[in-house]
């Protein structure tokens, strides 16, 4: 009588016949190298680059004026910008948390009335906003996630979904009670024109683009350089292991919210003086930054930014495609070629 094989056929430790059956062969999951994926990323700017070169041809062929093409790339990237602020606090809110956040939208129209009332009561200038606008947002983002959202966090998706929708429409009741429906403005003081390749760029527009990129490195140095990026970053990867090292994963997901909403505030403050304020603009914004995110790659922030420029491109090329449709055609015509050619967005990984 022989002692039993011991686990995978290795022999018994004192006596009997060895097994000479090898062991069951085991799949190995790996991560592609980094250069690897460096290569696969820059493949894919490359080819972005390319299609961005064969649209703008195709859009000179079709106008037969330099100028007109030229105004639509520089409106386009200046509008980008603010579109990929809002996306960077929606994909980072996804990122973490898990959430789809309907009320986004929402956050950014509280943004505009905040410039209104900035400009109205006190005669600041629009941009002043952003030292209020920020903080304000930011505790409300936390006040949301803490009293509202933290008890969602591990049910069922659609629970946070109806809630978040919920709270968007919430706000923007509350707007239409307290303001009414009549549109309103934030006009920058003598919004005069710059002359850029025969084109001509709004100092208010110029403005916006340049705060939203300063903000979005801020954020990008907030996650890449600081401990709180670092924890926010490893509970995005794996929140059971981020608690087992000791990090605080209820102050995380409040934090990363609040961040996330005080994104939108300050994209809202910055387009105030850009367009008419309703208590209902914040939703085509919100449409547009979740058309961004998934281009960029959801929970992939510097991709929400790129995302960001790429749609403000695709809207404004599209209107000389398409003239007298509305400019969202050309984006979720887009949207839907990413969601069918590469569903994990531009710098998303495949699940």
């Amino acid at each position: 009588m022989t002692d039993p094989t011991r686990e995978h056929g290795a022999p018994p430790l004192d006596r009997g016949t060895v097994s000479t059956e090898e062991p069951p062969q085991t799949t190995q999951l790996t991560t592609p190298a980094p250069g690897g994926r460096r290569r696969a990323v820059a493949v894919r700017v490359a080819a972005v680059v390319a299609i961005a070169v064969v649209a703008l041809g195709l859009a000179y062929w079709r106008t037969g004026n330099e100028v007109v093409v030229t105004q639509a790339v520089l409106t386009g990237l200046m509008i980008g910008g603010v579109y990929g602020l809002v996306a960077m606090g929606l994909t980072l809110i996804f990122g973490v948390l898990d959430i789809v956040n309907f009320a986004h939208g929402a956050f950014l129209a509280v943004a505009l009335y905040i410039t209104v009332e900035m400009v109205g009561r006190f005669g600041a200038h629009p941009y002043l906003a952003l030292l209020v606008s920020v903080p304000l947002m930011f505790l409300l983002g936390a006040a949301v996630q803490r009293f509202i959202l933290s008890g969602a966090m591990g049910k069922p998706l659609e629970n946070q979904l109806l809630i978040t929708l919920g709270l968007a429409l919430l706000i923007d009741n509350g707007l239409l009670l307290f303001y009414g429906p009549n549109p309103q403005s934030a006009r920058l003081p003598n919004d005069t024109g710059i002359n850029v390749f025969g084109a001509v760029v709004t100092v208010g527009r110029l403005l916006a683009f340049a705060v939203a990129l300063v903000l979005a490195g801020l954020l990008y140095l907030l996650l890449q350089r600081t401990r709180l990026g670092t924890a926010i970053r490893a509970v995005a990867a794996n929140d059971s292991g981020a608690q087992m090292v000791g990090i605080d994963t209820r102050r995380i997901y409040m934090a990363t919210f609040a961040i996330g909403t005080a994104c939108a505030g300050a994209a809202g403050v910055l387009v105030a003086p850009l367009v008419t304020i309703e208590p209902t603009t914040g939703e085509l914004f919100n449409i547009v930054a979740f058309v961004v995110v998934v281009l960029g790659g959801m929970g992939n922030v510097v991709g929400a930014l790129v995302g960001g420029l790429l749609i403000g491109l695709t809207e404004q090329l599209g209107a000389l495609y398409l003239p007298g449709q509305s400019p969202l055609l050309s984006v979720f015509i887009v949207f839907v070629l990413v969601l069918f050619l590469r569903p994990q967005g531009l710098f998303g990984r495949a699940a």
